[in-house]
Formats: structure tokens, sequence, C-alpha cells
């Protein structure tokens, strides 16, 4: 497990944002491809051919329509496999360059309480019978290169696996178990099946790269993400899956083993005209570096250019700006590959201008004239966490370093169309102020010997905790250049200061503790203003 402490405590980094008319932005270098999309306008089709052919440096599996494709075009633009095929394909692609995703591994075997949709039960299925299914299966995926199983029959949560107690189709000997032991034995039992799926696989000489659809240490809702602090998502094994837990509840075990990396499923929820539609990047980038803080496998994370509801005919595309960031910043949160997905009953039944798919295209073409930051060892610039970002809407970026270049990747997904933003980006000694036009998708790469126009902030952020507080405070400061004074007050909802003070701050020290005067419960803001910068914090105290 990663520390997230240890993950973010090294980098100081500014992230401040004003909302300005007229400004030019000034990058220091022109990061504008050679190359620039003009979006396909004619229903059905991807106009591969416009594209230059580029390549990358990672597993990204092209699972996508096809549209009478039979050149096998995505292996020419930046994807590295093919997952739904056209034409000759699969015979005429090498096997490196072949991924499956494995429908029915549950379900394809007959009436059995396992493929059960509404039970879902690991006790009664036929053995015999699923294994000779998974070894014949086994014959027709020898030689790809990447086996991701969907199987998605387990029940998620307690509460659903103890209403199967009272479900007559569940043996007696199990029902008769006390809770704790019922949750123990279906956890423990599920995990079994799943685990046997992959088991035959390499037991009939499949050595292919193995992956389970969604089955990660952290799964979620969009919708619960802030009600947990980032530290929490990161420490606390409640939050992690059982899945992927041992029989001690730990994170590894049987099936968690049997992977060879990690595949979440950050699929949007609500289009971006929705109000929570607007956390599309955040969610997409927490699924991630959630997940990287409980395993060191490798993420390949599978996205949709739809938004989620797969058994919706009417499931409207994506905007071209998500698809063009869905793209992009996963790789800066340490993502080793995507998975872009379409369900195969939808992808060419209706007629629509497939331009989402471009961008996404486009997006994976720009990143690729800076492909080298990521060859070999580079490090990943995470200013803040995805979680974090969600919460206070503000400006997303990451970077990556590498030797004595930096590469920046940024956006503002709640800006207005015509807006400018401002932020100042920054690693050690080395600063840039950019400015984003609406919500464009910026990527530039930077000389970190070069701080001509650097800027110093005083600080960037104030991280406070606990919060909820009760009788003090801690403020870890960060993004300092040197010792600096900060002033400190803590006012009500009202608007009335309750305690002000001076904080002395400075890079690498330990959080500053700050003791409160005794007050009722409720809502606080925390104000911290050093060189004409102020950062508010709701603090929320519990008496």
């Amino acid at each position: 497990m990663t520390s997230s402490t240890n993950k973010y405590s090294k980098v100081f980094y500014t992230i401040f944002f004003s909302v300005v008319l007229g400004l030019i932005s000034s990058y220091g270098q022109d990061c504008q491809p050679g190359y620039v999309l003009n979006p396909v306008t004619a229903n059905n089709t991807i106009e591969w051919g416009k594209f230059p052919e580029f390549s990358l440096p990672f597993k990204i599996i092209y699972s996508g329509p096809r549209f009478g494709d039979t050149q096998s075009q995505p292996l020419k633009h930046g994807f590295s496999h093919i997952a739904a095929y056209s034409g000759p394909e699969p015979g005429s692609l090498n096997g490196k360059n072949r991924a499956v995703l494995w429908y029915g591994v549950a379900t394809s075997s007959g009436n059995q309480p396992w493929a059960d949709n509404a039970l879902r039960s690991p006790w009664g299925n036929d053995t015999a019978v699923y294994r000779s299914f998974w070894d014949n299966y086994a014959t027709s995926v020898s030689d790809a290169d990447i086996v991701c199983l969907d199987i998605e029959r387990m029940q998620r949560e307690d509460r659903d696996i103890l209403a199967l107690k009272t479900n007559s189709k569940i043996p007696q000997n199990y029902r008769n178990l006390s809770d704790a032991d019922f949750l123990f034995a279906y956890k423990r039992d599920i995990r079994w099946w799943y685990t046997e799926a992959a088991n035959r696989l390499r037991a009939k000489g499949v050595k292919s790269l193995i992956t389970s659809y969604s089955d990660v240490p952290i799964r979620n809702t969009w919708l619960n993400i802030t009600s947990n602090s980032w530290q929490d998502w990161t420490t606390n094994l409640a939050r992690t899956h059982y899945l992927t837990q041992d029989n001690a509840g730990k994170i590894g075990g049987s099936f968690y083993n049997a992977l060879d990396f990690i595949s979440p499923s950050p699929y949007y929820y609500y289009g971006y005209d929705h109000p929570i539609g607007k956390d599309y990047l955040s969610y997409l980038l927490f699924n991630i570096e959630a997940n990287a803080a409980w395993s060191d496998k490798p993420i390949v994370p599978f996205v949709w250019m739809r938004v989620h509801d797969s058994y919706d005919p009417n499931t409207p595309l994506i905007t071209s700006f998500m698809a063009e960031a869905t793209a992009i910043f996963p790789f800066f949160s340490g993502a080793k590959g995507l998975w872009l997905w379409e369900n195969p009953s939808l992808s060419e039944q209706r007629k629509e201008i497939f331009s989402p798919y471009e961008y996404f295209i486009y997006g994976l073409y720009r990143l690729s004239q800076f492909k080298d930051m990521f060859e070999g060892s580079y490090q990943t610039i995470i200013p803040q966490p995805a979680r974090d970002n969600m919460e206070q809407q503000n400006p997303i970026w990451r970077g990556v370093v590498k030797g004595a270049n930096i590469l920046i990747a940024a956006q503002n997904p709640y800006a207005a169309d015509n807006a400018q933003t401002v932020i100042t980006v920054s690693y050690q000694n080395w600063a840039k102020t950019i400015t984003l036009k609406g919500k464009e998708i910026f990527l530039c790469k930077f000389d970190l010997n070069d701080t001509i126009n650097g800027t110093e902030p005083a600080f960037s952020d104030v991280n406070i905790y606990p919060n909820p507080a009760t009788a003090s405070l801690n403020a870890s400061i960060t993004g300092l250049s040197g010792t600096a004074d900060i002033e400190f007050a803590l006012t009500n909802s009202k608007g009335q200061t309750i305690l002000q003070q001076r904080l002395q701050a400075a890079p690498g020290q330990p959080a500053t503790g700050i003791p409160l005067p005794k007050l009722s419960s409720g809502i606080y803001f925390a104000r911290f203003t050093a060189n004409k910068k102020t950062i508010i914090k709701k603090v929320v105290v519990i008496q």
C-alpha cells in the first residue's frame, strides 16, 4: 500500500485560479500539435485515414465500433490491441495485438445458481460443467495477449449477501450460519469461483495477461467519493472490495493474485450538462489514484464514449472535450493503458456522428508527440488527489517529470465556454503560470532549468485535519519556497471572526497545531492569507 502522505508531501505545488477576460496565454513554447483535427460529420463513420500514424508505449485496447474497417486501423493510430474484430480478424491479427473480453464466464454453463442474476450464489453449482466450459474456451484464446474476465456475478454489499439467508434456494446448512459466518463463507466461496475461472485458463496453458472487468480494490459509486477523506480511501480496508481481499480481509488472496493487472471502470454516469457531470475528470482520475494506493499492479481502466446505461438504446455519446481528456489524463495519474469499450449491441444500430471517438484518437495522438516522456523511468506529479479536486471543484493539472523536462496536462472542467482560467503549476523550484481557455485540454512540455518566467508562490495549498474537529486543528501548508508568515482566521457562518493569529511555516516542517476555543457544533471557515493570496477551508466542528 502506498501512503498518501509519502506520495504527495515531496511535491511542492501551486494551484490557484481566477476567471479573467482578455488575458493572453504564454506557454513558453509552441505546444500545438502538428496535426489539427477536423472532426467527422457523417453518420456511423470513424475517419481513421485522416490521422497520422502513431504509437504509444501503453496497452491501449480498442473494443469500439469498426464500421467495416478490415485493415486493423486502430493498431496504426495509438492502440496496441484490438478486442472487437472486423473482416478477417482475429485470424489476421498477431497474437500480441489480440485482446479478448470474455463475456459469460459465469452465465454460459446452463441454469446454475451462480449464473442466476438475482441469486448469484456460490453454492449448488455443477463444478464439472463449469470447468468443461472454461477448458473449451481456453483453446480459443490461447494465442491472445490479454484476456479480461467479464464475470459480474457476486452480491456486492453485506446487506445483499445477508438477504440470501431467507432464500430457499440457498442450502439450509449455510442459512443456519450466524451472520458473520455466512458473510465469511459467501465471500470466500465467491472468490473461489472467480479464481477457478482464471486457474482453468492457466491449467490449459494460456499464457495471456489476465485481468477482470471492474474487480478492483476500490469499487465505488459516483456519489460517495467526497463522503470519505482521501486518507480514509487509501488506508481504511473497509473501503476495499472483498474480491480482492484474502480470507483475513487484507488486500491479496487467490483471485487478486491471479490478475496480472487491474481494470477499474470509471464510466461516466452523467452527461456534462448535469451538475455532477462536471466532475467527470476527477471521477476518472480518482478511480486510478485510489486503486494505485492499494495495489502495485498495473492499472488499465475501462472507458466508454457514452453516458453509462448500457441497456438504453438512446444512450448519448459524451462531449468531445470529455473524450479528448479521457485519452490523455489517465497516464498522468499512473495508468499503464486504457480499454476503450463499446456495447456491441449498440455500436452500429443507430445513426450517430462518432466525433467523440475521433477526439479520443486525437487525444492519443497529442500524447504521442511526447511519448518519450513515458518511456523508461519517469515520475508522475499529482499535486492534489482527484478526490480533493472533486470536492473543491478546481482546475485539474498533472505532470510527468523525466530528466530535465516536465510535461503538463491541465483542464478546468468547471469553466464556462468563454472564460479563461489562470493556473500556476510547479515542481520543486520551477513554476509556470498558464492560462486555460474555456474547457480546453492543455498539454505542453517545459524545461525545468528554465526559471526565467517562473514564479515562486508564498504557499500553494493548506490541508487541515482532523475535519470534523473538536478541540484543535492541524494545518499542513504546502508549496512554500521559504519561511513564510501566514495570517490565520477562523470565522463562523455569519462571517464573525472567532479566532485570529499569525502562523509561521517553512518547507518540510510538521503540520502547525492550532488550538481552538470552545465552539458550538457547526460549520466554520479557516482562512489562511500571505502575500495577497488567500485560501479558505470549510471546517466542521463537533462537540
